[in-house]
């Protein structure tokens, strides 16, 4: 039985994932760590990580980058292994989350979707066929409570493809202020911010009369819920280092 604890746990998130915790065998939730502290399960609730009177065998994030640097700390002085799903980190938090790694291991995605990744490595895969021939732009829409735009999903495809393209990339977030062509060496980045959408992401390739659009849509938080579990169960017990879902499906 894999132990617990989630950071962010009053959440929407935290509680979709005691919620699932609370129906499988292979794990269970210790304790969960939140500012706001109400308990509404049967695990306390703290409102530090550092007032933790159980070690988890693994901790999930789904909390706010302001908590980074106080989870990373507990996680090395304990050797606790995380799963971290909160996005809108800097690139210093992010080089923060690396260094980490080297000590502790850290599974990092922007998104915990098992179809979102299936769709990072289909575009990756288009990217290599079209990249040179057919301009990439990305679209994102979420909820209007989401803080932090693009979404680190949509960084995470835009990062995949330019790897695939030698990096020869940059990225267009804003095209009202710019009055000229489209440059080839594009890729367009838009948000949308509106009523309870849970997330949306389109890949559109946009070649001479043809345009191919890879789409993903998420119906509910669940699906991001159940992919952090299962990253859980997956990291506990596993060497120092960074994993991502693709080592999760290689290995399932």
């Amino acid at each position: 039985m894999i132990r617990i604890a989630v950071t962010g746990a009053c959440g929407k998130m935290g509680r979709v994932i005691a919620g699932l915790c609370g129906e499988r065998a292979d794990c269970e939730i210790v304790a969960g760590i939140d500012k706001v502290g109400i308990k509404y399960n049967s695990f306390p609730v703290y409102s530090s990580i550092f007032d933790l009177t159980v070690k988890p065998d693994v901790i999930i994030d789904f909390s706010h980058p302001s908590a980074l640097d106080d989870l990373l700390s507990y996680c090395k002085m304990n050797n606790v292994p995380a799963v971290i799903a909160t996005t809108g980190y800097t690139d210093e938090q992010r080089a923060s989350i690396t260094a980490a790694s080297a000590q502790i291991p850290i599974f990092f995605t922007f998104n915990m979707s098992l179809g979102i990744n299936l769709l990072v490595e289909l575009a990756r895969k288009a990217a290599q066929i079209l990249g040179g021939q057919f301009d990439i732009e990305i679209l994102e829409k979420h909820h209007n409570l989401k803080q932090d735009a693009p979404s680190g999903t949509a960084i995470m495809i835009a990062e995949a493809i330019n790897e695939e393209l030698g990096g020869s990339k940059h990225y267009v977030y804003d095209r009202h202020s710019v009055r000229k062509p489209r440059g080839k060496d594009e890729i367009g980045m838009h948000a949308v911010r509106g009523g309870t959408i849970v997330g949306e992401h389109d890949i559109i390739f946009a070649g001479h009369d043809e345009v191919i659009t890879l789409s993903h849509s998420a119906q509910s938080k669940e699906v991001f819920a159940a992919g952090s579990v299962n990253a859980a169960v997956f990291l506990a017990g596993k060497p120092a280092g960074m994993y991502t879902m693709s080592d999760l499906i290689k290995e399932n």
